[in-house]
């Protein structure tokens, strides 16, 4: 059996006080009464009320601007009274509801976000050791032209590798996901920055036999930013291009300021492309192509959200286009307000 609802009735009218309060008993609802706005607010905080049903305009307190959520013209249509008090208590219990699953959310957001913060520092340290070691013996197997065993610490070194960067890109999307991400600046070339996205991606160039042309209008230019995390950036694009392009892809890495002296950060595949109506999910995070258990490609679906939040850090932009059969280019942008012009002007692109 449901609980009887609580209604307290506000009317400086004794009359109408007494019409209303018998409909709504006759329907079902604990009555209370109050003579005034100022009476109402006291009853509220001694004995509270699912629904205050008050006249518009009374003495000492308006409705209105007590914040009144619903309206009934008088002369009151008594047969549709009861229908408007049921009208507004289900939207009561709908708000209620939908502020319970908010916070709930919320809470659940919260919970996952501080795991995943503890998860990520207590794998890093083990994850490390595993990787360091597993480089000294491979270069002790190098050594000993054990070529065997030297391919098998090779996957331990590249597995541990792959955990730890998976590891990051999550900790990473959860700092994102509750605000800007937080970046520790500093000076570095555009050189510096693309020799370091590119370093550590050997391995899959050289599996994807894949050919890459680096090309730099001014790669002595000085960019003030996180470079771990914008060499991250094109460090991902990159591997996207390896990972959805066939065998012996060509990927191009360019850059040069724009005419309204940002940097734009070009990376091209002649790959398949992306048909226009996928474009947008894959920007969604833990978004592929395919995110099922048989896909063929590995990954968590982050790099592209990752890209865009890193951007949004540093206050730049990041664009994302395709044409199917002829391949895709991402652009990443820098304003102009974090370049140091240390060199001769840089060829200017559209």
């Amino acid at each position: 059996m449901s609980p009887v609802r609580k209604i307290l009735l506000t009317d400086d009218d004794p009359i109408m006080r007494e019409l209303a309060s018998a409909k709504l008993r006759e329907a079902g609802y604990h009555v209370d009464i109050a003579c005034n706005g100022a009476e109402a607010l006291q009853h509220l905080k001694q004995h509270g009320a699912e629904l205050v049903i008050s006249d518009l305009d009374m003495p000492v307190m308006n409705a209105f601007a007590a914040g009144a959520t619903s309206f009934l013209a008088k002369p009151i249509n008594w047969s549709l009274f009861h229908h408007a008090v049921k009208f507004v208590l289900r939207a009561h219990d709908d708000q209620r509801a939908l502020r319970a699953a908010r916070d709930q959310a919320e809470a659940g957001a919260k919970f996952k976000d501080s795991l995943m913060s503890v998860m990520s520092h207590e794998l890093r340290t083990p994850l490390n050791a595993i990787i360091g070691f597993g480089q000294i013996i491979t270069e002790q197997f190098d050594k000993e032209n054990d070529k065997l065993h030297h391919e098998y610490a090779h996957y331990i070194v590249d597995g541990g590798r792959r955990l730890l960067n998976s590891i990051s890109d999550m900790l990473l999307a959860s700092d994102a996901r509750s605000g800007p991400v937080t970046i520790n600046e500093s000076d570095a070339t555009l050189r510096e920055i693309v020799d370091e996205a590119m370093s550590g991606l050997e391995g899959s160039l050289q599996r994807a036999a894949a050919k890459t042309a680096v090309k730099l209008s001014t790669p002595d230019l000085e960019i003030f930013c996180a470079r771990a995390l914008v060499a991250r950036a094109i460090r991902k694009l990159i591997d996207n291009a390896i990972k959805f392009s066939p065998k012996g892809v060509t990927i191009v890495v360019g850059a040069a300021t724009t005419r309204n002296g940002s940097l734009a950060i070009m990376i091209k595949d002649n790959g398949p492309g992306v048909q226009p109506e996928k474009l947008s999910d894959i920007t969604a995070p833990f978004s592929q192509l395919d995110m099922s258990s048989r896909r063929t490609r590995e990954g968590l679906g982050l790099g592209l959200p990752l890209v865009q939040a890193i951007m949004a850090a540093h206050g730049g932009a990041f664009r994302f286009d395709s044409t199917p059969g002829e391949g895709t280019r991402a652009i990443i942008t820098l304003p102009a307000s974090r370049l140091r012009i240390t060199s001769k002007p840089s060829q200017k692109v559209a």
